[in-house]
């Protein structure tokens, strides 16, 4: 066996073991964490997508991984889907109060339910590995490819996001697949190729509304790609031949981008929304559509005037709803102006001390500076700073930026739309989570570990005495181990991290943030409390049977009387404290009590009633939240009255 096939084998046992690894942790998690706020409406919605083959709830996410999670509960579990109910017969999207019915009241077991449902977005998770790996292979190796694939596999952040039905695991998954085939379409082109861009281009499309960014990307891309070949062929050309060839080429280059884009929605968008509308009826769908975009770009348009731009979208998308061939496309494009609607809206959020309307322009940046692992952190800056010094010396020798783009062009592929998402993200007013920007760290990764192994390689000798140059290799080769030596030291931290952290993944800040302990401080919501913890509260009181009845305000998509029975008390901070009822236990999720205590931003405000102002009295405070008693998992605190 030669030296390279070595490298292969045993790059892909490492692959294995590692996927192996990554998929034992998230089962376990799955098994331990209790419903996160937004499984209470994907799940439900993913399993009457199967069942009942009808859109009608949750329609502000493409069905791909509800879809897929619906199908694994429908193999293992077969619950009772409450039809009668008031939620799914007349309800407008009612996906809430529906789902805690669904879960919770119709005598199924929530637990099966929610665990079975998981094993989707875990199998995503894991393709997510493998796909990071293929797209790395094609540029850094069978051996430096593993460091990315590493990163996604054990990095607390992907560990959280991946064993949840949730949309933003597969949105990266989504776009690095279509990325990935549609890089290897522009530079090895075949029939094949494009067949297969098409195809995935159409899979992230399913995946999250998000992935409709690759649309203009694509096209950037295309056109980046064209006017290099252009560039590079323009002398090769005779004058008279040039715009023929040229414009020749251009239509190909469009035609083909166009043709990806027509696979995705007529051979995987149409046909999977046309099979969950199927039994969607189309006035209850039109109504719902209505009822949806009733505030849309300012509302209906009244008769006789001519909508405004963005209204004549919505206007469309309920003419289509009524129409048996364009309502699955309509129920598409539903989804895509709902999103546009949210965000417009930003949301009520705590960060960084005070509670806001959302639209903090550093949110992102500094979420990522805490939340990222400091070793990949590390690696990270290193990068940017080979890359600089690269730069500069570009410059100074006048190095042709068309060299660079035509042997690098898969790396700046990747650069441009890093940047393109971030930018969006930090423009956004939607400030929910750190988990929007996981689409770019695979991209993150691989062009990190790139510019390192570069730097491995690249030396040159300006002299020609021997002494000198054998000085240079020395430092070369002390250089190249170095750097290896310091990839490698970041793997084993990063891995201590994960083992470290367990099973709190969802609460990780890196050591600057405070660790998954203290770092609510920052930032709460899917950062770090979205309930999972609730079952946690259930062994706390079974740990603690002195404890008969326990005052409970929880966020999440558990449910505390089911899960807690007699013992619980709903509560919240106008009723005052439990002790007037005889409670001496009060348990708050973190994400209530920082949204409710801490300061606010101008033109937001909180009701004195609603302030926890009892909670406060002779407490010792770190922050703005009182220190707690105890605490189940990270999320929820205890507090002995």
């Amino acid at each position: 066996m030669n030296t390279l096939n070595f490298k292969k084998y045993f790059a892909w046992l490492i692959l294995v073991a590692v996927i192996l690894i990554s998929a034992i942790i998230m089962v376990k998690l799955a098994w331990s964490d209790s419903a996160i706020m937004d499984e209470l409406a994907h799940i439900p919605a993913g399993y009457s997508y199967v069942s009942q083959l009808d859109y009608r709830l949750n329609p502000e996410h493409p069905p791909l991984l509800k879809a897929l999670s619906g199908l694994s509960v429908s193999l293992f579990v077969h619950p009772n889907f409450p039809i009668s109910s008031e939620a799914w017969q007349n309800g407008v999207d009612n996906q809430w109060a529906f789902g805690s019915q669904f879960l919770y009241q119709s005598g199924n077991n929530a637990d099966d339910i929610i665990h079975f449902a998981r094993l989707a977005p875990i199998l995503i998770t894991l393709l997510l590995i493998l796909f990071t790996y293929l797209l790395g292979l094609e540029i850094l190796g069978p051996i430096w490819a593993l460091a990315p694939a590493i990163f996604v596999a054990f990095s607390p952040n992907f560990l959280s996001n991946g064993h949840y039905v949730t949309t933003d695991v597969i949105a990266t998954f989504g776009f690095v697949i279509a990325i990935y085939y549609f890089l290897k379409f522009l530079l090895k082109p075949s029939k094949l190729n494009l067949f297969i861009a098409g195809i995935t281009f159409g899979i992230s499309q399913v995946s999250k509304f998000s992935d409709v960014l690759l649309v203009p990307y694509f096209l950037l891309i295309i056109a980046i790609f064209y006017t290099i070949s252009v560039i590079r062929d323009w002398q090769l050309t005779s004058p008279d031949k040039r715009f023929k060839r040229f414009l020749i080429r251009g239509y190909r280059y469009l035609r083909a981008v166009i043709i990806i884009f027509i696979i995705g929605y007529v051979v995987i968008v149409y046909p999977l929304y046309f099979l969950f509308t199927y039994h969607y009826p189309i006035s209850r769908q039109t109504f719902d559509t209505q009822s949806l975009l009733s505030t849309f770009a300012g509302g209906p348009t009244p008769p006789g005037h001519i909508c405004k731009p963005m209204r004549c979208l919505a206007d469309l998308d309920i003419w289509m709803s009524s129409n048996y061939i364009t309502r699955p496309i309509a129920q598409y494009l539903l989804g895509v102006l709902m999103v546009f609607q949210r965000v417009s809206g930003g949301n009520l959020a705590y960060f960084m001390g005070v509670v806001g309307n959302g639209g903090w322009w550093y949110y992102f940046i500094i979420l990522f500076l805490l939340k990222e692992p400091l070793p990949i952190l590390i690696l990270i800056f290193l990068a940017l700073i080979i890359a600089f010094k690269n730069i500069i010396i570009g410059l100074i020798k006048r190095t042709s930026f068309l060299n660079y783009l035509t042997s690098n062009f898969a790396q700046f592929s990747m650069l441009i739309f890093a940047i393109i998402y971030g930018a969006i993200s930090i423009h956004s007013s939607l400030d929910i989570g750190f988990r929007y920007l996981l689409p770019i760290l695979p991209f993150a990764y691989i062009l990190t570990i790139s510019t390192i192994k570069k730097s491995t390689e690249n030396y040159s000798i300006n002299s020609l005495k021997i002494s000198s140059v054998i000085w240079g290799y020395i430092k070369n080769i002390l250089k190249r181990i170095i750097l290896i030596a310091l990839v490698i030291l970041m793997i084993i931290w990063l891995i201590i991290e994960m083992i470290i952290s367990y099973p709190y993944y969802l609460s990780y800040y890196n050591e600057i943030g405070g660790g998954i302990w203290n770092g609510y401080r920052y930032a709460v919501d899917s950062n770090y409390d979205w309930g999972q913890d609730l079952g946690r509260l259930k062994i706390f009181l079974n740990n603690h049977p002195e404890i008969d009845k326990i005052a409970v305000n929880y966020f999440g998509g558990g449910n505390p009387q089911y899960y807690l029975g007699d013992k619980e008390v709903d509560w919240w901070s106008a009723k005052g404290s439990p002790i007037q009822d005889g409670i001496h236990y009060f348990a708050i999720s973190i994400d209530n009590l920082e949204n409710s205590i801490s300061p606010t931003l101008p033109g937001i405000n909180i009701k004195p009633q609603d302030t926890y102002s009892w909670l406060k009295d002779g407490r010792k405070m770190i922050g703005s939240v009182p220190q707690p008693d105890y605490r189940a998992g990270t999320s929820i605190f205890i507090y002995k009255l």
